[in-house]
């Protein structure tokens, strides 16, 4: 779990027809990268060789913790990175996502992970439309944003040690609505940072790279929603 709108900029908002291109970036390249984690995840389930990689316990600890420093890296350095770099960083951390997230295959039942994959979609939509269009300045709540997102982090790892039911459902329910705002309060911002007049002037590689990192950040925002749908549905197998 983790939120890269830190690295976004804020300005002032311009009419829509101003920042359409960049936004069509956006969701082009988030599209691109689901598409890769879901096929990379389908691919590793369906190959028993692959499987056997995924839970070598040495193996996963190492995909995670690449995730994380590419995460890092294009939040932190995407700027001095070239646009070929970050793009390719970018397709490399769905990949690395798709190789994990193909355990769920092995936890969950298909139809539950169908109906958490169908009500991500919509929500994620939903909040979508919400911070492209509503008057409220959603990031001057970012403050707040920060302080949910680090209880989560705190909670879900108390509760590796106490195990307990009810708090797993608390978190997951937390889970849900947090990142449900959060797809709201990071499209605005995206929104906001395309309509920067001195962001549109710029070159096709910054272009580029600015598209990647705002896609970066709502491809996170959409499998954070989606895996605390799942754990929320549960429907695990036996």
């Amino acid at each position: 779990m983790f939120d890269a709108t830190s690295s976004l900029s804020q300005s002032a908002v311009q009419p829509r027809v101003e920042i359409r291109p960049l936004l069509r970036q956006v969701y082009m390249w988030m599209t691109l990268g689901l598409l890769t984690t879901t096929g990379v995840s389908v691919l590793v389930y369906n190959i028993p060789a692959l499987q056997q990689l995924v839970m070598n316990p040495a193996i996963l600890i190492g995909a995670i913790i690449g995730q994380l420093a590419l995460v890092f890296g294009l939040s932190l350095a995407i700027r001095r990175m070239s646009a070929g770099a970050a793009t390719t960083a970018f397709f490399v951390y769905a990949g690395l996502n798709g190789f994990t997230l193909s355990l769920i295959f092995l936890v969950y039942e298909l139809g539950t992970i169908t109906i958490a994959f169908g009500t991500t979609v919509i929500l994620f939509f939903v909040m979508t439309m919400i911070g492209l269009t509503t008057s409220i300045d959603l990031t001057k709540y970012r403050t707040y944003f920060m302080m949910a997102l680090i209880g989560l982090l705190i909670a879900m790892v108390v509760n590796v040690f106490l195990g307990s039911g009810p708090l797993d459902y608390i978190i997951s329910f937390a889970g849900v609505v947090i990142f449900t705002a959060l797809t709201a309060y990071d499209t605005q911002k995206i929104h906001q940072m395309a309509a920067d007049p001195e962001i549109q002037g710029q070159e096709a590689t910054l272009l580029t790279k600015i598209s990647i990192l705002g896609a970066l950040t709502l491809y996170l925002d959409f499998i954070n929603l989606f895996l605390f749908l799942l754990r929320l549905f549960g429907g695990g197998r036996d």
